[in-house]
């Protein structure tokens, strides 16, 4: 599945978009493979409970998706990090 990162992620990836194996299709399984494959980003979409950070936006296909919502095959995936400033 592919997945474009923006703001502070890119760091930890290397590139705008990445290729990653999910193991499940839900919002929730993106995110655990996303941290898997790149866990410097770990921090900025995780707290140390392992729940996604309120301030962490995931679009799927263009939409706000909650954590539970599932991911169809092929959708487009978008991660936005809390972004810091004013």
């Amino acid at each position: 599945m592919d997945v474009t990162v923006y703001g502070s992620l890119r760091a930890a990836t290397g590139a705008k978009t990445v290729e990653i194996t999910v193991d499940g299709d839900t919002v929730g399984a993106v995110i655990t493979a996303f941290v898997d494959a790149y866990p410097r980003a770990k921090s900025q979409l995780v707290d140390a409970n392992g729940e996604l950070r309120p301030s962490v936006r995931v679009m799927v296909d263009g939409d706000n998706a909650s954590h539970d919502q599932r991911v169809p095959s092929g959708a487009a995936v978008e991660l936005f990090p809390a972004m810091r400033g004013g």
